[in-house]
């Protein structure tokens, strides 16, 4: 990637009069793929747009979101660390959003923001994309924090049969199906919560599972969330393991590939949450014109 510079960090939507201006905030954020994803989705449906960079310092969030949208910014996506001062700051949040903890979409319409959350059907419209099967199969979602959370229920709402959420810390795990129960009642899924290390014991899980997520941080670090004890009971070659970490073939990739699982890494993810926001902003009269397939396949080549 060429060099960013600070003043692409600091996008300011005064600088581009006539254009409609969209921004990521994070810190750091000079890596982030979404303005190369945008500039895309912009170009395949003759959108007239602006999509920078924002670096707000760190407890500086609310101040730089404010003073982007004053200076006539039209949306931004959010990403880490600040994910949750982006829901703070929203005026008004939509039900996914209510539900995932955490807004990375926020829009400015009649002077109120939104903040909405496309991660989880980011991942959906990926797995379905490769052809997973999630409705009725079973499930093993490995964590606990924001990442699992801003997923499950996008996850549930497809009605698969079972979904475990197995975290080091049962009393995480146990939060999220308190929180989630009720949803997963009314649509009939079996959710329930273990350790990372029940799932080295055969009869405390009914392994295997047919979707494993790993939403921990582990693969940023070349670890793995489960031990090899685990992986043997949790992986079969029907097996599908997904990694919500891009750019490597992670420790559980690896730990399922040898197990003759297929696996995938999330920047299908990315891309396709990019989408759902990018609908949100400028209409999903868009749908058709996008083809955010295409636009992962430039990635995985660039």
């Amino acid at each position: 990637m060429s060099q960013v510079t600070s003043a692409q960090l600091h996008t300011d939507p005064a600088q581009f009069p006539g254009v409609d201006v969209y921004a990521v905030a994070g810190n750091p954020i000079a890596h982030s793929k979404s303005p190369a994803i945008h500039k895309r989705f912009a170009e395949q449906s003759n959108q007239k747009m602006h999509y920078g960079r924002l670096q707000p310092e760190l407890g500086e969030f609310k101040t730089a979101a404010q003073s982007f949208f004053a200076a006539g910014g039209k949306g931004m996506n959010v990403t880490v660390p600040f994910k949750l001062d982006a829901q703070a700051l929203a005026d008004v949040l939509t039900p996914r959003a209510q539900l995932a903890g955490a807004v990375n979409t926020l829009r400015i319409e009649d002077g109120k923001i939104f903040g909405d959350n496309t991660d989880g059907a980011g991942l959906v419209r990926d797995l379905l994309a490769q052809g997973i099967q999630i409705q009725g199969s079973r499930i093993l979602l490995l964590g606990a924090g924001g990442a699992s959370r801003g997923v499950l229920g996008p996850l549930l709402e497809q009605s698969p049969k079972e979904l475990i959420i197995a975290n080091r810390s049962n009393a995480k795990a146990n939060e999220l199906t308190h929180l989630f129960g009720g949803l997963a009642s009314s649509l009939g899924v079996a959710l329930q919560a273990v350790s990372l290390s029940d799932l080295e014991d055969a009869s405390k899980t009914t392994s295997p599972f047919d979707l494993i997520i790993n939403a921990t941080a582990a693969g940023l670090s070349d670890e793995s969330p489960i031990s090899d004890a685990a992986a043997s009971n949790v992986f079969t070659p029907k097996s599908f393991a997904y990694d919500m970490v891009y750019g490597k073939v992670t420790a559980l990739m690896q730990q399922a590939l040898y197990r003759g699982a297929r696996v995938s890494d999330g920047l299908g993810m990315l891309v396709e949450q990019a989408a759902d926001a990018f609908l949100i902003w400028r209409g999903a009269q868009l749908t058709d014109a996008i083809d955010s397939r295409a636009v992962l396949a430039e990635l995985r080549t660039s």
